[in-house]
This record gives C-alpha cells, structure tokens and sequence, in this order.
C-alpha cells in the first residue's frame, strides 16, 4: 500500500519526532509508543481538559419542567432517567431549551424534537428533496404534527442538565466527547 512504506512510516516517525509527540517504542520497529500520544499537543492539552467539565455535567442536579435561571454558553444533555438521549450545545442555554420544548417552536429550532418525531412516525430518515418526506413536507401531515407537539412535551419532562464552556472549540469537543462517553442516540455529525 502506498500509504505505509517504510519510507512514509521513516517520515511520519520523524514528524512526530520532531513535534515532541514520542514516548518510548516497545515491541521493536513494528511496536507501539508509551509515555507520548500521537496527537498534536494543543489539541491533546484540550482533550484532557475535557473529562472535568463532563463530570461536573454529570454531577448537576437534574432540572425537569422550566428553563434554567442561568443565562450560560455550553453544551446541555437531554435524559429519560438512566437514558441520556442528545446532547447540544448553545451561547444561551436558557433560550435554547425553551426553543426544544416550548409549543410554538417550529422545526427549525426543536431539532431534537423533530428528530422524535420523525421517529414515532416511522420517517426516521431525513430528505433533502422537496416533497412529502421533507421537513416542511412532514409540518403538513396532522400525524406528523401531532407527534411533534408531544415530542416537545415529552422533551419538556427530560431531565436536563448543563455545564457552562464559553470558548467555542472547547464547547464544540466537549459536545462530541459527552455524546462519545454516554452513547447518546439522537446525536450524530452526518452533514447534509
């Protein structure tokens, strides 16, 4: 394969060489490193980083019902008891809860809703084509829109927690990290 010669993988060695990156090699010219991960220090430097704010996540009291007092940018959990279902992220968590579970919220803003909603009405996949399929398609459907009101209510009775992140790309790893570490069905990164 071209992308492992023993000349790329000489290459590649020296780079991270070069970058501090090496620990010790074990297990001879085919082994592994320990001591040093193969990741850019700023970024690893950012990723340890992460793990407290995500226990102090998991250590909120649960709030179920209202919005939150606290006017804060981070990222949120959406959970049924023991189930944590999505996680989000927001420069306003109060506004961004509201827009998940208020009644008038529209599909633009009750993503996590919608995607509920898509569920309980056998349209789980989302289609990009003008049509029936389509969000604007589905808000048409009175089945549709009768699971999308009580996806909203039923978000509204989650528990919820939150955890403040005001830099964004701190906040954009900490959204993926709490979704990774929990398993949280409803979150993906698929672009459209």
């Amino acid at each position: 394969m071209v992308h492992n010669t023993p000349l790329l993988r000489r290459l590649r060695h020296n780079e991270y060489q070069r970058l501090g990156m090496l620990g010790t090699r074990v297990g001879g010219p085919t082994g592994y490193y320990l001591g040093r991960s193969l990741v850019h220090p700023r970024f690893q430097q950012i990723v340890e980083s992460l793990h407290p704010s995500y226990e102090r996540l998991m250590a909120m009291e649960p709030i179920s019902g209202s919005a939150p007092k606290d006017r804060v940018n981070g990222i949120y959990l959406f959970s049924e008891g023991d189930q944590h279902l999505y996680v989000g992220r927001a420069k306003d968590i109060t506004n961004r809860y509201d827009w998940h579970c208020i009644p008038a919220s529209d599909y633009n803003r009750a993503s996590f809703a919608f995607k509920l909603a898509r569920e309980a009405t056998g349209n789980p996949q989302p289609s990009y084509q003008k049509g029936d399929k389509s969000r604007a398609g589905l808000m048409l459907d009175p089945d549709f829109i009768a699971a999308f009101k009580e996806a909203k209510a039923r978000i509204r009775r989650m528990s919820f927690r939150y955890v403040s992140e005001p830099n964004p790309t701190r906040q954009a790893l900490l959204e993926a990290y709490v979704c990774i570490v929990l398993q949280t069905p409803y979150n993906d990164f698929n672009t459209h």
